[in-house]
């Protein structure tokens, strides 16, 4: 939990948890009408899609890489206003995108701290191409797909959210009434036999999403499993580090329908990519949690009125925030000066 000290002189007004710019909604009412209804796995998918559709993701009959990279191509000209030649998209894609030496840490630092990549253009000049948008969110473009197949043919994945045409975040789902830690081991399954294969563009997940319709997770694409097996720490199933999504009073949004009206609602989705996970120099991702972002924007809208109204320095300025022990602290100042740097007056 957390609290801040209002200090009262009128943060209400700027408070960027009652704005459009909160990433954490400050308030949600679960419908109550949907305990004990019973959904399979394919109708809570359809659902899905059918609720993603309705707040603006585009739905794409994707089912093979060929059509993915297709996709992704059409995607980063859209993003880039440029139209790739196909030598150009060919060298592009296979230095930029996909290279064979390429891991989940390249992929990861490309999205979240190296976006920007050059192609070098048949007439010899050099162009600065865009995999992500992070200044304005708003100009990424978010597309669904479903059922798409691996090279194989022996692996069905159940809902993949693309940002410009790259797959950043992954849902896996199983009907209600079976255990949310089955969705998440065909993860770990997935990432241990098929995420790699082909041009490994499923390496470039960034989230994981996990729901039996009535309980949903989220976790970051991390390499914590590897750092464990390295060090010879035994921490147990990394089940332990999903976690879930909560509204601005720290209260559980758990059902699948709850968790998609909030937790994809695009800018809440695209923000949090952009703005709320951190890559750190161990290659580890991590992806915030809720009452730390809720947390974050409340002292960022601090610093925001306190230079409006002229208080920065004084103890008007000033407040505090409230975690039990282990709860992120350290991540959540981390992230909050990180973004306070960026503002024109800091």
């Amino acid at each position: 939990d957390y609290e801040m000290n209002p200090g009262g002189y009128g943060m209400s007004s700027l408070d960027l948890s009652q704005s459009h710019k909160s990433t954490v909604i400050e308030e949600y009412t679960p419908d109550a009408s949907r305990a004990g209804t019973c959904q399979s796995e394919r109708e809570l998918e359809q659902e899905l899609i059918r609720m993603l559709t309705a707040q603006g993701y585009e739905y794409l009959p994707v089912r093979s890489e060929e059509e993915l990279v297709d996709n992704l191509r059409r995607q980063l000209e859209r993003l880039n206003g440029y139209t790739f030649s196909d030598s150009e998209w060919e060298q592009f894609f296979r230095d930029c995108i996909a290279g064979k030496n390429d891991g989940i840490a390249e992929k990861t630092r490309r999205i979240q701290a190296d976006p920007i990549q050059n192609l070098h253009r048949d007439n010899g000049a050099t162009k600065n191409i865009a995999l992500i948008d992070r200044g304005n969110i708003h100009n990424n473009s978010l597309q669904v797909i479903s059922q798409y197949e691996d090279k194989t043919g022996e692996c069905r994945y159940d809902v993949t959210i693309l940002v410009n045409g790259l797959p950043l975040v992954h849902v896996e789902l199983k009907r209600r009434g079976v255990a949310i830690r089955e969705a998440f081991n065909q993860i770990k399954r997935y990432q241990r036999d098929s995420f790699w294969t082909s041009s490994g563009l499923y390496e470039y997940v960034q989230i994981f999403v996990i729901s039996n319709g009535t309980h949903t997770r989220y976790y970051s694409n991390t390499t914590r499993d590897r750092r464990v097996r390295e060090t010879g720490r035994k921490t147990g199933s990394s089940f332990e580090f999903t976690s879930c999504w909560a509204d601005g009073k720290n209260r559980v949004i758990s059902d699948l329908e709850d968790f998609t009206k909030t937790f994809f609602a695009r800018h809440t989705l695209l923000n949090i990519l952009t703005r709320y996970c951190v890559f750190t120099t161990e290659k580890m991702l991590l992806v915030m949690r809720p009452y730390q972002i809720a947390a974050t924007e409340r002292i960022l809208s601090r610093i925001e009125v306190a230079h409006t109204y002229k208080k920065a320095g004084t103890l008007e300025a000033g407040g505090y925030i409230w975690h039990t022990t282990g709860s992120g602290k350290t991540l959540t100042s981390f992230k909050t000066a990180q973004l306070a740097a960026g503002l024109p007056y800091i």
